[in-house]
């Protein structure tokens, strides 16, 4: 049943451009995503878990009923936000977080017209953080080595299986708690399409998922220093199958690190050197060349070209899905 009735809410003004979609797209796993889901209208639905419980976020954004300086860079809007279940209280408090409104785009200087084009189309893109590392490590490591499509597939299948309706009753589901992931053996993960490798990595990382979330959290706070965020970095790549790609991952969405550049990905190398040399084919040495002028906001800076549609036009077959559950 639909409880039309929010635990909480809050209405927070801004003072900044805020694209809702842009900021927070970087969370979505496939349009048929079971936890994020973006309405028509740019509101954004969102299930997770937070220290305090379960909760599910709508953010939407509207106009001040009284705007007292209609020049402000929010141009008199606001975000609404309301929650529904236990983590109601946290998710408002930490709305901020979550959108980005304390990052700080203009610390990224264009040195690239394709650098200052994206940034001029897209003024609202923030790097916001949720603190929630294994929110954001799970799928990654399903994405690990394989096509989008198959990643996805089988992170519907767990959510569906082994996750739990969000608070409210509006058609999200959770992902699966740690203690659940920690505790399936291989043979719950081969029919939902996951081999064994990364099947005991999963495991692996749920059971240490209390540790990993305290390191997480520090790095993602206000005014979090390097060395946390580096020890944050650490615990993760100490695990034998998390690399720089996985890390990244979870970097740029947990710690909100604008310098957070996925080492390693299929596309982004193409996409990065298409953009600022007009190299069609590029690798992982020569975009970490290119970026490196970027240093702090590489992340950044890859995320919105990436948003921007640039990147040379894809030529032959795109690499075929597979299933492990069939095999």
């Amino acid at each position: 049943m639909t409880n039309t009735s929010p635990d909480a809410e809050r209405r927070i003004p801004l003072t900044v451009p805020l694209d809702l979609r842009r900021t927070l797209g970087v969370h979505l796993r496939g349009r048929a995503d079971p936890a994020l889901r973006f309405e028509v209208s740019g509101s954004c639905w969102r299930a997770t878990r937070t220290p305090d419980g379960p909760v599910t976020l709508l953010l939407e954004l509207g106009r001040r009923a009284t705007v007292v300086d209609a020049d402000d860079a929010g141009q008199g809007r606001v975000v609404r936000a309301r929650a529904w279940g236990p983590g109601a209280g946290w998710a408002l408090v930490h709305v901020e977080a979550l959108v980005g409104l304390d990052d700080d785009p203009a610390a990224l200087v264009p040195r690239h017209a394709a650098v200052a084009e994206a940034v001029r189309i897209a003024p609202g893109l923030r790097i916001g953080r949720t603190g929630n590392v294994m929110e954001a490590l799970v799928p990654a490591i399903l994405e690990q080595k394989i096509t989008g499509d198959e990643a996805r597939r089988v992170y519907r299948a767990l959510v569906a299986r082994h996750g739990e309706a969000a608070p409210g009753g509006f058609g999200l589901r959770l992902p699966p708690a740690p203690a659940v992931l920690a505790s399936l053996p291989y043979y719950a993960w081969h029919p939902l399409g996951l081999e064994r490798r990364r099947a005991e990595l999963v495991r692996a990382v749920g059971f240490e998922a209390d540790r990993l979330e305290r390191l997480g959290a520090a790095a993602a706070g206000p005014g979090a220093t390097v060395e946390a965020r580096e020890a944050a970095y650490r615990a993760l790549r100490a695990f034998p199958g998390i690399g720089a790609w996985t890390a990244a991952q979870v970097g740029i969405r947990a710690f909100g690190d604008p310098d957070a550049v996925s080492v390693g990905d299929y596309h982004l190398p193409s996409v990065v050197t298409w953009a600022l040399a007009g190299e069609r084919r590029g690798t992982d040495a020569r975009m970490l060349e290119l970026l490196e002028p970027y240093r702090g906001q590489r992340g950044r800076v890859a995320r919105l070209l990436e948003l921007s549609g640039s990147g040379p036009a894809r030529r032959g077959p795109r690499l075929a899905s597979r299933s492990i559950a069939a095999i």
